[in-house]
């Protein structure tokens, strides 16, 4: 059966069922249908949270034949509810651009998923609308105040930083010009179009504690200079109390289920190599609050997105992991061994020893940060035990448990061997937060340390733009902050072509961008899309609603 057909023979339990689970009042609740509701933020228990195992997942480095870390966190969660651990699983919304693009649905696989998934595959509660339509508030009061000689603070449209987004991919958005057609339609200038997951706002909701922490967090949004090279943020323009009321519901985290009725809080939704690729802190701390344990993942790999959930997320929320588990699939080490895509169901122990390198720098990456993994080997009906022994001979050398999950398959009970794992590792080892960088350090040192030691780089290049945007920063006062560097997923270095565990490789800096809202800036590697197209066959082709409102096609 395909996904959405699994899903739809699920009889789900009224969202009502779920919150008491918790122990949430059902007046506490904003409903939203049967099967989802929003949780206000009052209901955050700060002294709860301190008692609360929290667990990471992450995976390898990414490859086309698929790792399943969302799908693994699901079944996880699960598989901790049976051995009696009272859990809940904290995601990200999925975008609607990799939905109808080449993604097709993100809320898990098979046996393990979050329902319902068709809902929380489109539109969701409407959170990613509201950061659309709050960011490009913001886009049309700077265009505004640019236009009109009342009220104009000066703003030189050509330092003008602030693009438009829309939950889409549609690559004709990329670079557009404004202002076209006469004097009474604005300023003629060249701007474009990002996905809504790569907005600044996106990653300050994210990063906010409350509405009045988003509030503050939305004020200090850098637009760009007036004429005489006077720094302009987003309060200067008087836009954070009208963009903050638009994100009023936005800021409350919701609250779906599992294929096996856990909780799932899902919320915010930011890019991980753009931004910094997890949850909201307020979702997490939702969650914390009713729960003993808590399973939450990081975008992409552990040099992306995990270093991140820690060195931004962690750091600002004051919550760190108990355990992280590190997702890897046969398939994936395959062609991390330098195995044909088109080939990869094929057994080679040979290739998958080879690829081991890849899960090798992610250990050490893991255990950088005083972290313990435990490793998830997410199963596939093409794996030979050969295969799967090698994997765990590996990490017997590395003195690192690795479980085989079968989540998709199976859901929790696939899962009870990684749940006892997980369990026995995040209680029975003390944490001791261990960050990679200080805040205090200079802009390259911070770059420098996270390139050096969660990419293995040898040498960071700066462009000559890089080293103009590093002296703005420096004269801003920016450089105490968090550091999110921008770079491929598909790569432990910036070159996407450099499968495994590349050495000695040169990282080059491109630009510095500004997110002084969220509280980082990001320096730029590589080539970056955030405004992604559709394929040449987009998996929207296949999605489809007949005339009783079943959709179907959603994977």
């Amino acid at each position: 059966m395909t996904d959405i057909e699994i899903a739809k023979k699920i009889k789900l339990k009224h969202i009502k069922e779920i919150a008491g689970f918790l122990g949430i009042k059902e007046d506490d609740l904003f409903y939203y249908g049967k099967y989802k509701a929003k949780l206000p933020i009052s209901l955050i228990n700060y002294e709860k949270i301190k008692k609360t195992k929290l667990i990471l997942v992450s995976a390898i480095t990414p490859t086309p034949a698929g790792e399943g870390k969302t799908t693994v966190s699901i079944g996880l969660s699960m598989g901790l509810n049976r051995i009696g651990k009272k859990t809940t699983v904290a995601l990200r919304e999925p975008s609607l651009g990799p939905v109808f693009g080449i993604k097709g649905g993100a809320t898990g696989g098979g046996w393990s998923q979050v329902l319902p998934m068709e809902d929380i595959n489109l539109h969701f509660n409407g959170d990613f609308s509201a950061v659309e339509k709050a960011h490009n508030l913001l886009a049309a009061l700077i265009d505004n105040n640019i236009q009109n000689k009342k009220n104009n603070i000066g703003i030189d449209p050509r330092t003008v930083t602030w693009r438009r987004v829309m939950d889409m991919n549609d690559r004709s958005l990329r670079n557009i010009i404004v202002g076209l057609g006469g004097t009474m339609n604005g300023v003629p200038r060249e701007t474009g179009f990002d996905i809504t997951a790569a907005s600044e706002i996106m990653a300050i909701l994210c990063l906010s504690e409350d509405l009045k922490h988003l509030k503050e967090k939305l004020a200090n949004i850098f637009i760009g200079y007036t004429y005489d090279k006077k720094p302009i943020f987003s309060k200067d323009i008087k836009a954070n109390g009208a963009m903050a009321a638009l994100l009023k519901d936005a800021v409350m985290p919701n609250l779906v289920q599992t294929a096996e009725g856990t909780p799932a809080i899902i919320h915010g939704g930011p890019f991980a190599n753009i931004a910094h690729g997890c949850n909201s802190i307020i979702a997490t701390k939702m969650a914390m609050s009713f729960s003993d344990y808590v399973v939450t993942e990081a975008g992409f790999a552990f040099e992306l997105g995990a270093e991140k959930f820690i060195d931004i997320k962690s750091r600002y929320a004051g919550i760190f992991p108990d355990a992280a588990v590190l997702v890897a699939t046969v398939r994936a080490l395959k062609y991390h061994g330098g195995m044909n895509i088109k080939e990869i169901t094929k057994p080679s122990v040979e290739s998958v020893i080879k690829g081991l390198e890849n899960l090798e720098k992610h250990i050490e990456n893991i255990r950088q940060f005083g972290i313990t993994p435990v490793v998830a080997i997410n199963k596939f009906t093409s794996d030979t035990e050969e295969e799967i022994k090698a994997v765990k001979d590996k990490c017997r050398e590395l003195k690192v448990d690795a479980v085989v999950s079968d989540v998709w398959g199976k859901g929790g009970e696939g899962a009870l061997e990684l749940a006892e794992k997980v369990a026995e590792v995040a209680e029975s080892k003390e944490k001791k937060p261990r960050f990679l960088y200080e805040l205090d350090w200079s802009v390259e040192k911070k770059i420098e340390t996270i390139a050096k030691k969660m990419y293995g780089a040898q040498y960071i290049d700066y462009t000559a733009r890089a080293k103009k945007d590093l002296e703005k920063i420096y004269k801003l006062g920016f450089d105490k902050l968090a550091v999110c560097i921008a770079k491929t997923q598909k790569s432990l270095s910036d070159n996407p072509d450099l499968i495994g565990r590349p050495k000695d490789f040169v990282v080059t800096v491109r630009q510095i961008e500004i997110a002084s809202g969220a509280g980082f800036i990001i320096p730029i590697t590589g080539e970056i899309m955030r405004m992604p197209g559709l394929p040449e066959i987009p998996a929207a082709e296949n999605i489809d609603i007949d005339e009783k409102g079943e959709i179907s096609g959603l994977f």
